[in-house]
């Protein structure tokens, strides 16, 4: 799984865990057992920062000292949403680029430019879906979170948002994946320099 997509599952098991410690716990397990599996035998195993693997002993406290624990917790990932919410808020204001170049895109509709991808909104998406121009489908990873694009997309119309993917492979080949798989987004090709 490529790097970015790792990091948009670290976000979601994150978003996740905040509303409660059930799925951090259900997640710790999980990831614990996997571990373990992985690592059978080796219980001193020192991990990548020069610590010792302690999963394995967590501590069983009372109800009342796991409220206090949990509190405290709660009260850092509180601290961890605003400065989240504060960069996210700063990155929205970012100065933006006039882009005086033309890109033309292949799509369904044929040409577009970058411009046309807006479809009249104000905002765009673009996706690189990994797809190479001799590749048979779309890389898997992709694959798995295109599967998740068209119930959200059905949203950012009203957001005032366009959606589109884009990829190196030709259209006839986006076109018929998309059909086999079962998506309705729309989806380019990268302009050719």
């Amino acid at each position: 799984m490529c790097p970015i997509c790792i990091a948009n599952i670290t976000f979601i098991v994150a978003s996740a865990t905040s509303s409660g410690g059930l799925s951090a716990l259900a997640m710790g397990r999980f990831y614990r057992r996997k571990q373990t599996n992985q690592h059978k035998g080796n219980q001193n195993e020192t991990a990548r920062d020069g610590t010792k693997n302690k999963s394995e002993k967590r501590e069983i406290v009372s109800e009342a000292e796991w409220l206090i624990a949990r509190k405290d917790l709660l009260t850092r990932e509180k601290e961890f949403t605003r400065e989240r919410d504060a960069l996210s808020a700063a990155r929205r204001q970012l100065p933006m680029v006039r882009i005086n170049k033309e890109y033309v895109f292949d799509g369904p509709k044929g040409k577009e430019t970058l411009a046309d991808l807006f479809d009249g909104r104000s905002q765009l998406i673009v996706y690189h879906f990994m797809f190479g121009p001799d590749w048979e489908e779309g890389r898997k990873s992709c694959s798995y979170l295109a599967d998740h694009f068209d119930p959200a997309n059905w949203h950012l119309p009203h957001r005032d948002v366009t959606f589109v993917a884009i990829s190196r492979a030709p259209l006839s080949k986006l076109e018929a994946y998309k059909k086999r798989i079962g998506l309705a987004f729309q989806m380019g090709v990268f302009p050719r320099e």
